[in-house]
């Protein structure tokens, strides 16, 4: 088990607005450090829950209805022909999803998982910052937003 208390997801609680989609009891949307990469997004559960399988029944309730506001707000804000939703847990077990907004102008080869390979040439903190109010603008007026349980 990691430590809350070293856990990069875990400090995500102390970012700025300008780095925040939204945040309800149990679910968190951001732009995070080494992946601020334009139209990329964490989704994270607020409390130290490692992996899936750490989730309570009230995070796996909801789960799903906050990734596909989500992925909605994104892909509209971003006109991405895809948002992949991709989940792997090893390097920071604290349960988390990653939203990536997948432009035309990536290759094939770059595609699916592959599109990690992005992360660094591609990062540009000032950029995904600037999506986020329309991302939270448009997860807001799409009916996301209500209160978990």
């Amino acid at each position: 088990m990691s430590s809350a208390a070293q856990c990069l997801l875990c400090a995500m609680e102390q970012a700025g607005e300008q780095d925040v989609v939204f945040r309800d009891p149990l679910w968190a949307a951001e732009v995070v450090p080494g992946y601020d990469v334009p139209g990329w997004f964490i989704l994270r559960a607020r409390r130290h829950a490692e992996r899936i399988t750490g989730l309570d029944q009230d995070e796996l309730s909801t789960l799903g209805l906050r990734a596909r506001d989500l992925v909605a707000a994104v892909t509209e804000v971003t006109g991405a022909p895809a948002t992949y939703l991709m989940v792997f847990g090893e390097n920071y077990p604290h349960f988390h999803v990653l939203v990536a907004a997948r432009g035309e102008d990536v290759p094939p080869e770059l595609r699916t998982g592959n599109i990690l390979q992005l992360r660094a040439g591609h990062a540009d903190p000032e950029a995904a910052r600037k999506l986020v109010p329309t991302v939270r603008a448009a997860y807001l007026r799409n009916g996301a937003g209500e209160l978990c349980p």
